[in-house]
């Protein structure tokens, strides 16, 4: 049969029977087919051995049995003849689809011995199978040999070593190259460039990209749908929505055609934003273009939707996809049910559940996972077991991620007791369960329990999970307890789990309310030293914590150091430094003239007022209700005068605190006449005083010469 079907040419028919003959050699015995090998070449023409064994390489590099493959390779030559080229190509590319890369390059290398010349193909595999094992130097050294043999590199060999490099995120090097490449004229094509956007994007290196694809466009290249799909998904992810969307119209004004795969991540995007209305707005717009937007593009929005909080509106986009003939899969409905469940609307979600297995959707695990979830949360004990056995029975295993849903869920719905029994009656407990069970005694306001886990976990060498860990943080700088806090934390860092940035700021704002300001420096001091530079909230923080104590030297320090890590100060940082200006004591001398000390003070909060200015940091209420106090301190009553009005020029509404300095530095100054205008003016704008306000005025003398009575 195999010689037949070889004289006949019907090599289709050939491969055929040869993979039956492979996949069922087992059902007979003492039958192999090395031996059918060796009997057909026999005493047959050159052409119909090459033939023969091409079929049966083919055959065996189909169903990746590479070992018989290259076997069948050799024994070709042994029988005197040269395997075909085209054949030990697509062994080669086989071999590189099952990730067997030595082999491919060990074949690659043996051509020669095998009597064959490598051809474009061969070359390009080659460079492929180099790529992917990382060996560019290798890969560069086929190119030396195709120029060796006389043959010009085709571009999809140039192309492939881009994709290469770029697979390997160094996309910078790949587009540095292909800049050379067109300087000296090699011969690449449009492919080459979108390699190197899409691998930019890749690395979130989206200006980069950009500038490849208008080089992509000077050398005479036309972008496609490819090239700024790969731009729109980059800039969406990275939150830069406005840059997406620019780019998606440039795209469409150039006539190419945009789809729901292009716009789904613009709308992923102003959903992970939070902004859900404008989502909707482009949902709409989008539909209106004509754009077809499949069951992702709807998820997407049922997620959102449902996350915050809005599932009327989500239930609404679901019945719209069933009017649009866009039947909803399996992953819809579970965004759905889940939405319900976070509102509690068990019925609907239940509901739900039973029109898609009414439709013939199966249920996955994620869909039972949410269910059980929901039910827990509720305190529903007996229906959450029951849909767990119920899901058993169908033959669905429940997970890991099962059981901590209902651990979690229980501790959520007040039954704790009874989440403390289910995490005891597993048999084999994983970490996501223990850390279940941390969040759920968290949740549950039962912080003690959760530290005691904790720390017993901690002694095993476990930690749990990153977000059990935090939301004990958290919980315990809520409640006070700044000592375990700190054990926690040390704990964690002991066994190489390091917190975020966010979670440090968090304690040491712990830390700082309860002047606990060394603990809290040596945190922020190990945020450095970890690489993790502190924001601008952090270092303010600590600059209010040091003014508050009057330690400003420290302080001083601090805004020094955050100017010299280029973080920005705002008007949060200056308000409490300005703040602090009337506690400062020259030398530290506690005994300081008063003369001196105002010089001292009215020269540091001119700096500080001139610095915001050239940082174009502009005031606010609070920050202009401190700088008209100060400036009135340091008997710069002009200035004072001066802000007042120019808070009142930029739109700025002045409050009780406000007039209280406005009013106490008119009369420190001897101008009650100023300070009588200012009570006019605060009756009239509405603004009621506060007991500090009274206190000023009765000083004054003001409240008893008027007769003024205020409601306080």
């Amino acid at each position: 049969m195999v010689r037949i079907l070889c004289y006949a040419r019907l090599q289709k028919r050939l491969n055929s029977i040869l993979l039956k003959v492979i996949r069922k050699k087992n059902d007979y015995p003492g039958f192999k087919i090395m031996d059918l090998f060796e009997v057909v070449v026999q005493n047959e023409s050159p052409d119909l051995v090459s033939r023969m064994s091409d079929a049966f390489m083919k055959a065996y590099a189909s169903v990746a049995m590479f070992d018989e493959a290259v076997e069948i390779l050799f024994l070709t030559k042994q029988y005197g003849f040269a395997p075909s080229i085209f054949s030990c190509n697509f062994l080669m590319n086989r071999l590189v689809e099952c990730r067997k890369l030595d082999m491919a390059v060990a074949i690659y290398q043996n051509l020669k011995t095998l009597g064959l010349s490598p051809n474009d193909y061969s070359y390009v595999i080659a460079i492929k199978a180099l790529c992917k094992m990382g060996d560019f130097e290798e890969a560069l050294h086929v190119f030396q040999e195709i120029e060796e043999a006389g043959v010009t590199p085709c571009a999809f060999a140039y192309s492939t070593y881009i994709e290469g490099l770029c697979a390997h995120r160094q996309s910078d090097k790949a587009s540095e190259l292909v800049k050379e490449w067109v300087i000296s004229k090699v011969p690449i094509v449009g492919y080459a460039f979108t390699v190197v956007i899409r691998g930019l994007c890749n690395e979130m290196k989206l200006k980069e990209a950009e500038s490849v694809l208008l080089d992509m466009q000077k050398q005479g290249f036309t972008p496609d749908m490819y090239d700024y799909s790969a731009l729109i998904r980059g800039y969406s992810k990275a939150g830069y929505l406005l840059e997406a969307l620019a780019l998606h119209e440039e795209m469409i004004s150039k006539g190419i055609k945009t789809n729901c795969v292009i716009v789904s991540p613009i709308l992923q995007g102003l959903c992970h934003k939070g902004m859900v209305f404008e989502a909707f707005e482009k949902f709409k717009e989008f539909e209106k273009f004509g754009i077809f937007l499949d069951e992702a593009c709807y998820n997407v929005m049922l997620d959102a939707l449902c996350k915050t909080g809005k599932v009327e509106y989500a239930v609404e986009f679901f019945s719209e996809m069933k009017v649009k003939q866009i039947a909803p899969d399996v992953i819809n409905y579970t965004t759905l049910i889940s939405g319900c469940c976070i509102q509690g609307k068990l019925f609907d979600a239940l509901n739900l559940f039973r029109e898609m297995k009414d439709n013939g959707h199966k249920p996955d695990i994620v869909t039972y996972n949410v269910l059980v979830g929901g039910l827990s949360r509720k305190g529903l004990m007996a229906e959450t077991f029951n849909l767990l056995n119920y899901m058993e029975a169908l033959g669905l295993k429940p997970s890991t991620t099962t059981h901590s849903m209902i651990i979690e869920g229980l501790c959520i719905g007040g039954k704790v007791e009874e989440a403390e029994a289910f995490f005891e009656r597993l048999e084999e407990k994983h970490l996501e369960n223990y850390a279940a069970m941390v969040n759920g005694y968290c949740e549950a306001n039962h912080t003690s329990k959760a530290f005691e886990l904790f720390i017993m976990l901690s002694k095993l060498g476990y930690i749990g999970s990153k977000a059990s860990c935090y939301k004990l943080l958290r919980n315990l700088c809520l409640e006070g307890e700044d000592g375990k806090a700190l054990l926690l934390l040390e704990t964690m860092l002991s066994l190489n789990f390091n917190p975020n940035q966010i979670l440090c700021s968090s304690i040491m704002g712990a830390f700082c309310r309860a002047r606990y300001i060394e603990k809290a420096q040596s945190l922020f001091n190990m945020l450095v030293h970890r690489g993790l530079t502190p924001d601008v909230i952090t270092y303010t923080m600590m600059i209010n914590s040091y003014c508050r104590m009057n330690r400003l030297r420290e302080a001083n320090d601090l805004f020094s150091d955050m100017k010299k890590r280029g973080i920005r100060p705002d008007v949060i940082t200056y308000t409490v430094l300005l703040g602090s200006c009337f506690e400062l004591n020259p030398g530290g001398s506690h005994s300081v003239p008063h003369a001196e000390k105002t010089k001292v003070n009215r020269m540091r909060l001119s700096a500080l007022e001139t610095e915001m200015k050239d940082m174009d940091v502009q005031p606010d209420v609070i920050c202009y209700t401190i700088l008209i106090d100060k400036n009135y301190k340091t008997n710069n009553t002009q200035d004072a005068t001066n802000l007042f009005e120019e808070m009142i020029d930029r739109g700025l509404e002045p409050d009780t605190v406000t007039f209280t300095a406005l009013i106490s530095g008119y009369l420190r100054n001897g101008d009650r006449e100023g300070a009588v205008l200012a009570v006019n003016e605060m009756e009239m704008k509405g603004i009621q005083p506060d007991d500090c306000t009274v206190s000023v005025l009765q000083h004054g003398g003001i409240l008893k010469a008027r007769k003024v009575e205020f409601q306080h």
